[in-house]
């Protein structure tokens, strides 16, 4: 998920795969999994970041992200080779997923389209077409958090996406739609053929809400 750094110390580390197990697409042969930060980088690149971040108009995409740099990223992989198969041309936005892509079929527009979904600890959550990783919708469920944002595990019922939003750093969290705001945790449920929220509810603890969601009849 790395460039090779050849055995030189000092180098690429990091993007870990965790939260929860990897969706196998059997038809497709595709393995979804998505990705953490970066832990360290080379000097040419931290330097690079550091430019950009005095920049008034950082470049996009990401001119300090290598092609071969996949961090903060939903991937499908042969299921066969590991190789990478697709990914999205995402905005690299420094926040890991903290779970893996899930699948699902949604009416998009009129017509089913295979989906992979994740919520990433941005708050924002990825909907992309399970055929060539294009994105389909994305949408901010909540705020970001070093802690979540979505976090753990996000569920479906095909017809809705549930997540949690942990809202780790206790922001103005506005719901829907009773435009009311919280600083605690919460759930969003989302319309899976456009990520439009439906419903937004806080932690009624007023707390965290680190918990992954599921779905039971």
């Amino acid at each position: 998920m790395l460039p090779d750094n050849n055995g030189n110390l000092g180098q690429y580390s990091g993007v870990a795969i965790w939260g929860s197990s990897p969706s196998i697409d059997a038809l497709r042969k595709h393995v979804y999994i998505a990705t953490g930060n970066t832990y360290s980088v080379p000097e040419n690149v931290s330097q690079c970041q550091e430019n950009q971040n005095s920049s008034t108009v950082p470049t996009h995409p990401d001119a300090c992200v290598e092609p071969d740099n996949h961090g903060n990223s939903i991937l499908a992989l042969d299921l066969d080779t590991g190789n990478v198969k697709c990914l999205p041309p995402g905005p690299n936005v420094d926040a890991d997923f903290g779970e893996a892509p899930m699948m699902l079929s949604a009416q998009v527009n009129g017509s089913k389209l295979d989906l992979v979904v994740a919520v990433q600890k941005s708050g924002f959550a990825w909907a992309l077409d399970r055929n060539n990783g294009s994105l389909v919708w994305s949408t901010q469920a909540g705020p970001s958090g070093i802690g979540g944002g979505g976090i753990w595990g996000a569920a479906t019922d095909a017809k809705r996406v549930y997540t949690n939003i942990g809202n780790s750093g206790a922001k103005n969290f506005t719901l829907k739609p009773s435009n009311k705001v919280t600083t605690s945790g919460g759930w969003v449920a989302m319309d899976s053929g456009s990520g439009e929220i439906l419903w937004s509810t806080a932690n009624p603890s007023n707390a965290t809400s680190y918990g992954p969601v599921s779905v039971a009849n």
